[in-house]
């Protein structure tokens, strides 16, 4: 991998405190591009995003959910969802996607975190989102301009990876 490539991808990092300042629409739409040109089984694409720019809905959508409390100052919050029933590859493709969300945004200068919405989760951020009755939300991302500062860094370990075979 070329060092830009692995530069471009360090540079995403988890980030909990923003400026509160707003996230121009064009980011946002740079975002979701990205967000989009994730690969999907069969090319199903089952992936819908809500992007909640307005400051009380943040706050209600982020404190509906106990590990995004931090996001009522972002500028932004994008919820990808869509239908997951009968679909068995949904996580993955959505997965892929808030992946490249991610990348894309800390490649603007922004800041992101992707807080899960599982279990009991889901219904709370799906009221507190209005999301149509038969979608799901697969994760909550607060997204604005950091202002707090993480380096890049990889987590490579050198003990987790196998080579031809998984034998010791």
């Amino acid at each position: 991998m070329s060092k830009e490539a692995l530069e471009f991808i360090t540079k995403r990092r988890s980030i909990r405190r923003f400026t509160g300042e707003p996230i121009s629409r064009e980011s946002l739409k740079t975002i979701l591009k990205a967000a989009m040109a994730a690969p999907s089984a069969n090319n199903s694409r089952p992936w819908q995003f809500l992007v909640v720019t307005d400051k009380e809905k943040i706050a209600t959508i982020c404190n509906a959910h106990p590990y995004a409390k931090f996001g009522v100052d972002a500028g932004a919050v994008i919820i990808p969802f869509g239908k997951k029933e009968g679909y068995k590859w949904f996580d993955q493709d959505m997965g892929a996607a808030t992946e490249n969300l991610l990348l894309a945004a800390a490649n603007l200068g922004l800041g992101a975190t992707w807080c899960g919405v599982l279990g009991d989760l889901e219904p709370r951020v799906h009221s507190a989102a209005d999301l149509p009755d038969d979608m799901f939300a697969f994760a909550l991302i607060p997204i604005g301009v950091p202002a707090e500062v993480q380096p890049p860094r990889t987590q490579y370990d050198e003990k987790r990876v196998r080579w031809e075979t998984c034998s010791d």
